[in-house]
């Protein structure tokens, strides 16, 4: 499985990370029945090989009056995919970019503090990435599951 290099105790780490970025290794000492110390020097390791990247709080922009976000579908002549890719990545508003399969494609997610500036993004910066070939756009009406990073 995609799991390998990591034993037993890792992954019960990591499932009570997941659940819970903020708990504290005595916390989960007591649920993994590992001394506080052994989870501290499980967690750095994991982080120094990189599995663990990150901390962060996740907001919902569904809960934020007025936001809007949206998925764009964006398709590329070849050549223009890196300019297009550094482009989007300096784009605040722009919150994921991933390459995706089909061709120079690009899976982009965007959120605005309102239509106003969601239109904006498309019209100043989507609309004049260079050789945009084609882009489709979904905006999120609800948000009904959204797991965060790899599940165990």
């Amino acid at each position: 499985m995609f799991l390998d290099g990591l034993d037993a105790l890792d992954r019960a780490i990591l499932e009570q990370l997941i659940e819970n970025a903020r708990m504290s290794y005595s916390q989960i000492a007591s649920r993994t029945g590992i001394s506080r110390v052994a989870v501290q020097k499980r967690v750095q390791a994991l982080e120094a090989r990189g599995i663990i990247e990150e901390y962060t709080v996740v907001l919902n922009p569904q809960k934020i009056s007025g936001a809007v976000s949206c998925y764009f579908e964006l398709e590329f002549a070849p050549a223009s995919l890196q300019a297009a890719t550094e482009i989007l990545s300096a784009c605040a508003t722009v919150t994921q970019i991933y390459r995706v399969t089909g061709g120079s494609r690009l899976h982009v997610h965007a959120v605005a503090a309102g239509a106003d500036e969601m239109e904006e993004l498309i019209t100043t910066v989507i609309d004049r990435l260079p050789g945009l070939t084609g882009c489709s756009c979904s905006t999120i009406l609800s948000r009904i599951k959204d797991v965060k990073g790899l599940r165990l």
